[in-house]
């Protein structure tokens, strides 16, 4: 495992303790699974759907589309990336859900275009599959609640993003023929291949690809993190830059200390941390690895070049990385 692994390795392993002062910790009630309700534009088509999941997916478990890869099924199945879809789905909060400061309703992937309702009233839009969507339901969320995920065809967005286009070419227009594929994929920032590739059919999915979930909180929430390993090579040590965002509730200054720490590397270090009232508190730290173990193969060790990424593939550095937390004080 390379550190630039064991880096993702902590986001992956990344809590959040939130809470101090005598506050409750946050809490989080999952959307995914079973419970939802797939419909196209018009109502004709229903089927129940498992979220993560796809429209494609949900029809193919109902038994309204057969084997897509079977000879030109592709074609014949064209309909469903062309139509709009839906998903809704009731769900059941605690009755103190209205305790909380705040309440959002977090999106972690929508495939890929869609407007997002809560109980009748619309909280945003989304139209990028490869990022989060977090939407604020504070005034809006209830103890029942129904949820509406509107997609819109991927393949007619793209075609109007296109069409209103004119200030230079942007290639390729449409894939080669043979792939009987659609168009203007660079128009949307969607999955390249769900529009053909080489490789595979065309199949442009629509659908809540990731998790979806209510969080509800006060005082202030750990929302995202990054690290990223970095090598000084004057000083020929590793570290590594750990980046955090908060958003915090509070109206008052908020003290607490960040740890993170790599026992196998004999590495624990703690920062006092201070966060104001603001929907983005970032605070950017760096780790220190005192040591790191390596493993060798058959070959010698490989050079770091500038950009501190390994110029040979037989060069591992192995590092366990355990709970990076945030406490409140």
């Amino acid at each position: 495992m390379t550190l630039l692994a064991a880096a993702a390795a902590l986001v992956a392993a990344a809590a959040v303790v939130v809470g101090g002062a005598g506050g409750p910790a946050a809490r989080v009630h999952g959307l995914g699974g079973r419970g939802w309700e797939i419909s196209n534009g018009n109502g004709s088509v229903r089927a129940p759907a498992t979220v993560p999941g796809t429209v494609h997916g949900a029809l193919l478990t109902r038994g309204l589309l057969r084997d897509p890869y079977y000879r030109f099924n592709d074609e014949a199945y064209r309909w469903v990336g062309l139509d709009n879809w839906t998903y809704t789905r009731t769900f059941t909060l605690p009755p103190d859900v209205r305790k909380w400061k705040r309440v959002n309703l977090v999106c972690d992937g929508l495939d890929t275009v869609a407007t997002i309702l809560l109980n009748n009233v619309t909280l945003g839009t989304a139209s990028n599959m490869f990022r989060r969507y977090t939407f604020d339901s504070t005034d809006v969320i209830k103890e029942r609640n129904y949820i509406e995920v509107r997609f819109v065809s991927a393949v007619l967005y793209a075609a109007e993003r296109s069409a209103a286009h004119s200030q230079y070419s942007v290639p390729p227009d449409c894939p080669p023929p043979q792939q009987n594929g659609e168009c203007h994929v660079n128009f949307i920032r969607k999955e390249q291949s769900s529009f053909s590739w080489d490789w595979g059919p065309s199949f442009p999915t629509q659908g809540i690809w990731k998790d979806i979930r209510i969080e509800m909180y006060d005082i202030c929430h750990l929302t995202y993190l990054t690290a990223t390993s970095v090598y000084d090579e004057t000083r020929q040590r590793w570290s590594v830059e750990i980046e955090s965002f908060y958003d915090v509730v509070s109206s008052q200054l908020i003290k607490g200390e960040l740890t993170a720490s790599i026992p196998s590397l004999h590495t624990h270090q703690t920062y006092k941390i201070g966060l104001g009232k603001g929907e983005y508190g970032r605070i950017k730290v760096r780790l220190n690895v005192n040591q790191v173990r390596c493993q060798l193969s058959d070959a010698q060790l490989g050079k770091m070049n500038k950009s501190h990424h390994l110029t040979s593939q037989r060069y591992r550095l192995l590092a366990v990385w355990t709970l990076f937390s945030v406490s409140l004080v």
